[in-house]
């Protein structure tokens, strides 16, 4: 009975070496991470009255995973709309700084904020009605991508974001 016993425990043995999870996903499909761009239009002004800053509630908290990129549009041309990524500096023609739009944030804002010289001698196209785009990247997405962060269609695209549904936010 003892040869039996061990004869059965070392078969039992070899045929659970054989087996293997396969947890291959050959669709590429990431089903727990969600990419989201949310837009800021237009209530987004930097005043003495504000202290030259702006806080952006999301419409539902993030990951502390996740990484936040804010771009705010610098323009038009060509009918193309022209986003930079914040902290966005501009300077004197002297080379020194003037002032910069940058920014800091949690799982549920950012707050936006201008730094610099004389910021209220700054034209008021560049301190009011501004439009501001929060980018949510997933925490696993940066750490292996090669998109260039600073190019907001490279990362769009990267993300699989569909313009269409950008979530225009109202506060």
């Amino acid at each position: 009975m003892k040869k039996i016993t061990i004869a059965l425990a070392f078969i039992g043995m070899i045929m659970l070496q054989g087996c293997t999870v396969n947890e291959d996903n050959t669709n590429n499909i990431d089903n727990d991470t969600i990419s989201e761009v949310w837009e800021y239009s237009n209530n987004v002004n930097f005043l003495f009255s504000n202290n030259y800053t702006s806080t952006l509630i999301f419409p539902h908290p993030t990951f502390n995973s996740d990484m936040i990129l804010l771009y705010r549009l610098d323009g038009v041309v060509n009918g193309q709309d022209i986003w930079k990524i914040m902290p966005q500096t501009f300077y004197f023609n002297d080379g020194t700084l003037d002032f910069r739009y940058d920014f800091d944030f949690t799982t549920t804002e950012a707050v936006v904020y201008l730094e610099g010289f004389d910021l209220e001698g700054i034209l008021l196209a560049f301190r009011t009605n501004q439009v501001i785009r929060v980018v949510v990247v997933p925490g696993f997405f940066g750490k292996n991508s090669k998109v260039n962060f600073n190019n907001y269609k490279a990362v769009v695209k990267a993300l699989k974001i569909d313009e269409s549904k950008i979530i225009k936010v109202q506060q």
